[in-house]
């Protein structure tokens, strides 16, 4: 059985048995199956519009095309076994890590996760040679994933306003942007091969990391094959007493070690991690805002210096330079029980320094003034597709 992670439901499903939707159309002499509520896909992803029927495919039989049970219309749309959310044509023939992106109130990851999705869209299919696009049933409405995405496009890059805190989740289920990354490679010298990736992202709210009650309901966390942490240096008392902030930019005053701390809970509770061991999944720890440490670090600092990325791969070294010169500042903030714990419980992780807006915003207009610049915002994902191969590595 070849198990890999819905990217809509988070369960983990047999690849080589998923399920397929009718086409409603109907077998000649038979009436077409008609939409209704799915009461399966509302349970596990709370969605309450009327769809397709779905069904299992014959037992002992692997082909892509299946006849509906009730109206025998031949169908080869696939979905999911678990949440019957209907699944590109693509899913499950090659490695899909599934990407979940965690963080405490007030980091940001709303801004973060727009700039990051529209340079998917853009310069880093262009760096990868990639085809990139949005993947769903094209289902609109305003929960569509597709219309969030636009909708806080055009607010930071058109109208350079910030996007509003994002509310909780309910049971902690959210409609995850999920995006068909699709590659060609070269087998042997000459022959050309398609891979595809499903990469998933979720907006999470933080209150919905502010206890380990609420961090165990988000099953996402559990299901992941890798994360993106982003953490707020503005919550490091001697990293915020070196700049000068407004109090609006002060958004929780939780410590940032017990936020790592419960995501640290959660991942050994999930993934059943012997307590003398470490988590094996790949975590990108992402410090947001380091704009606003640009003029404390000068010029010639590395974290400050805009790089050339390199074409079609991750620049190992690179991210290791900036590694090191994040540790080197948790160190000096006085932060490195993160590292310490970082360290101890986490076999694979690797620091980033991150601006989504490339400068600080009027925090008490939530506007932006200057315009959208972002700095080494890809850079936390391109590691984490690295680590699985999807994208190369060098240096």
């Amino acid at each position: 059985m070849s198990q890999i992670a819905c990217p809509y439901c988070y369960h983990r499903i047999d690849s080589n048995r998923l399920w397929f939707q009718c086409t409603g159309r109907g077998a000649a002499g038979r009436p077409g199956c008609t939409p209704v509520v799915d009461e399966a896909r509302v349970a596990e992803t709370g969605f309450n519009e009327p769809v397709r029927r779905v069904f299992a495919p014959p037992y002992g039989i692997k082909n892509r095309k299946a006849a509906c049970p009730q109206c025998y219309a031949i169908s080869g749309i696939r979905a999911c076994s678990c949440c019957h959310t209907t699944l590109s044509a693509n899913f499950g023939g090659s490695n899909s890590p599934l990407i979940a992106m965690v963080g405490a109130k007030g980091t940001g990851k709303t801004v973060y996760l727009t700039v990051l999705a529209n340079a998917l869209r853009s310069t880093l299919r262009r760096r990868f040679s990639a085809s990139v696009q949005i993947s769903g049933d094209g289902r609109g409405g305003v929960g569509s994933p597709l219309l969030w995405l636009e909708t806080n496009v055009k607010q930071l890059f058109t109208h350079h306003e910030l996007a509003a805190a994002t509310a909780p989740t309910l049971s902690g289920r959210r409609d995850p942007l999920v995006f068909e990354w699709r590659q060609e490679r070269t087998v042997a010298g000459f022959i050309s091969r398609y891979r595809t990736s499903f990469l998933s992202f979720y907006d999470t709210a933080g209150e919905d990391l502010s206890s380990q009650q609420s961090a165990h309901d988000q099953a996402y966390i559990g299901a992941a094959d890798a994360l993106i942490l982003l953490l707020d240096p503005f919550m490091l008392p001697q990293a915020r007493e070196r700049i000068h902030l407004p109090t609006s930019a002060i958004l929780s005053d939780e410590g940032t070690i017990d936020v790592v701390s419960r995501l640290t809970e959660q991942l050994r509770a999930s993934h059943s991690v012997n307590p003398v061991k470490k988590i094996q999944i790949p975590v990108a720890v992402a410090f947001a805002k380091i704009d606003a440490f640009f003029d404390l670090l000068g010029d010639d600092h590395p974290l400050v210096r805009s790089t050339s990325p390199l074409h079609g791969a991750y620049d190992e070294a690179d991210g290791e330079m900036v590694h090191e010169q994040v540790r080197s500042l948790l160190h000096e903030w006085s932060a490195d029980d993160i590292d310490i714990h970082m360290s101890y419980n986490y076999s694979h992780f690797r620091y980033f320094a991150v601006s989504a807006l490339g400068h600080q915003p009027d925090y008490d207009t939530a506007t932006i003034r200057d315009g959208v610049y972002p700095h080494r915002v890809e850079d936390p994902l391109v590691w984490l597709l690295s680590q699985f191969n999807v994208v190369a590595r060098q240096g």
